[in-house]
């Protein structure tokens, strides 16, 4: 392999290496090279180079690289193969890595684009998880690239269907990868001795599964970070390599990567159970075991095509449930077909939020949170009307306790007050206020807030939870009163008028399943750790917030 001069020594004219090195490989992309180029020029973050990667094209797109490369020879450079030859993905990525100066490294390919923030909010996430070794986030399929009349409707964000917004030890996401139960890593930045200390891409895989390969070597060997921001689009069109590949060349690669995969768990001594699980049962699925199961295959798919021309006698409803499991989608019933079973009914299955039945949904979400932020539970700490957060969560790192509540009669309360009224609460008391599912009750929202930062000691920590979907508490209701419900987005305002926006952090947990559940009343044991685990995020079930006041 040789590289292109580099003119005045791209990175030694800068006086200092990049923070991070986008690579762009192409081969015959004159079409859109040139759009993804300029999106890594758009970029709001500054300190990065480019290489573009010339996998052997004859179509012009090396004059577009070459073009840029002279213009802007202190940050893009132009790679090539020996010879100009074409070597496939996974080497020209490789020779990316070896030419890579930034300690992080982007993957761009030729088609797509960055958002004009990806930069930034890449190397943030780096930034502020110094473990992980890579970060991805979902990607935009962009249709609307077109310019074409109604393409702007069916752009859409594949979310991840994992939990975003935390860190991943190994195996990470790929037993959920493996099972199709979680989207493929895109958009991704990786820390460059990561990739070196995996070996990079594996150059045996030209096309397909490629980045699948190299992902997988990451999840199992350092921890990842899934991030709930989209900063990539995907653009969809008919040359892109997935759209071209068939059928059979798709199932050659999956069992191709299931092979390789097996062999690299043996020879490095992998005994991650769950990896293993997912893989013997994708590898049996997709004809990983002698000639019998690849005969299986073969006359499955010629099944597929007889009862494809039969179903065409069948009532349309029929026919789309045949369609579905035939594709292997999902089916989606049409009007008149949906089956409400123990839903149909106009009371919910059960009228305690969950109690009666285990553990609610909300509770579940609620300390998964504080079961994250323990190590804020500290020192003196304050919690809303008993002190179960404090004991379970806080344990021995807890010096003194106090328990708010609005009136008298509670005999665990140490302060009887009103956050919206409590000039008796002495300033900077608190190393953290724990505030769980209480702020919907208090009308004043900002001087509730203006207390809660005057009574934290400087750096304190509030850790707080407030309903996204949810019924109504009538006990509280007539009570109290219960004036609203939120969404991520108002949290983070709202607690940004009173504390440093750069010491929040607001999330969200639900999605369909979980808000149905959490509305009739089922416990969450009654949903499975997968299904409560995934986040949709137009459905906010909970929306928790940690927040720092500033000293």
């Amino acid at each position: 392999m040789q590289t292109k001069p580099l003119k005045r020594g791209a990175t030694q004219a800068r006086g200092h290496p990049p923070r991070v090195s986008v690579v762009v490989i192409f081969y015959n992309a004159a079409r859109f090279l040139r759009e993804a180029i300029e999106s890594v020029r758009a970029q709001g973050f500054s300190d990065w180079e480019l290489l573009v990667v010339d996998d052997g094209s004859d179509d012009g797109s090396a004059d577009i690289a070459l073009e840029y490369n002279s213009r802007h020879p202190e940050r893009i450079r132009y790679l090539q193969h020996e010879g100009r030859r074409n070597r496939g993905m996974s080497t020209s990525r490789n020779l990316g890595l070896q030419e890579a100066n930034g300690e992080l490294v982007v993957f761009l390919d030729a088609d797509d684009v960055l958002y004009p923030n990806a930069l930034q909010t890449l190397v943030g996430v780096m930034q502020t998880y110094p473990q992980a070794a890579m970060a991805f986030g979902p990607e935009q399929y962009w249709f609307s690239w077109t310019g074409q009349p109604g393409d702007e409707r069916r752009d859409y964000v594949a979310w991840l269907r994992v939990p975003t917004d935390r860190l991943m030890p190994p195996p990470g996401v790929l037993p959920l990868f493996l099972r199709g139960k979680a989207a493929v890593p895109a958009g991704m930045i990786v820390r460059r001795d990561a990739a070196a200390q995996v070996g990079g891409f594996e150059e045996e895989f030209p096309g397909l599964y490629e980045d699948q390969v190299f992902c997988a070597k990451i999840c199992l060997a350092r921890p990842i970070f899934a991030m709930r921001e989209c900063v990539y689009r995907y653009r969809q069109h008919d040359g892109a390599a997935t759209t071209i590949a068939t059928l059979g060349q798709e199932r050659r690669a999956r069992l191709q990567f299931l092979r390789w995969l097996e062999q690299y768990l043996i020879q490095n001594g992998i005994q991650e159970r769950d990896v293993w699980e997912a893989m013997r049962a994708e590898l049996g699925r997709y004809g990983g075991r002698g000639s019998l199961a690849n005969l299986r295959h073969r006359l499955f798919d010629r099944t597929k095509g007889v009862l494809r021309s039969a179903g065409r006698f069948l009532p349309p409803p029929l026919q789309r449930w045949l369609g579905a499991r035939l594709e292997g989608r999902a089916y989606i019933p049409p009007p008149g077909w949906v089956r409400f079973g123990h839903l149909r009914r106009l009371a919910p299955i059960g009228a305690k939020w969950g109690f009666d039945r285990g553990k609610p949904v909300d509770r579940y979400y609620i300390e998964q949170f504080l079961d994250t932020h323990r190590a804020d539970i500290r020192g003196r700490v304050l919690e809303i009307a008993d002190d179960l957060y404090i004991r379970r969560f806080g344990g021995t790192q807890v010096e003194r306790s106090d328990v708010l509540h609005p009136v008298q009669g509670n005999p665990r309360a140490t302060i009887i007050g009103d956050l919206q009224n409590a000039p008796h609460i002495p300033s900077g008391t608190y190393d953290c206020i724990i505030l769980t599912q209480t702020l919907h009750l208090i009308y004043d929202l900002q001087v509730a807030l203006r207390t809660i930062n005057r009574i934290l000691k400087p750096e304190g920590v509030l850790l707080l939870t407030v309903p996204g979907i949810s019924k109504i508490s009538r006990p509280d209701m007539d009570r109290w009163g219960e004036y609203w419900r939120f969404t991520s987005l108002a949290v983070q305002r709202l607690l940004a008028e009173v504390f440093s926006a750069d010491t929040i952090r607001a999330d969200a947990y639900g999605n369909v399943l979980a808000a149905v559940a959490f509305l009739e009343g089922l416990a969450a044991a009654e949903l499975t750790p997968a299904e409560l685990a995934f986040r949709d995020p137009d459905y906010e079930v909970l929306i928790s917030a940690r927040a720092v006041k500033r000293g």
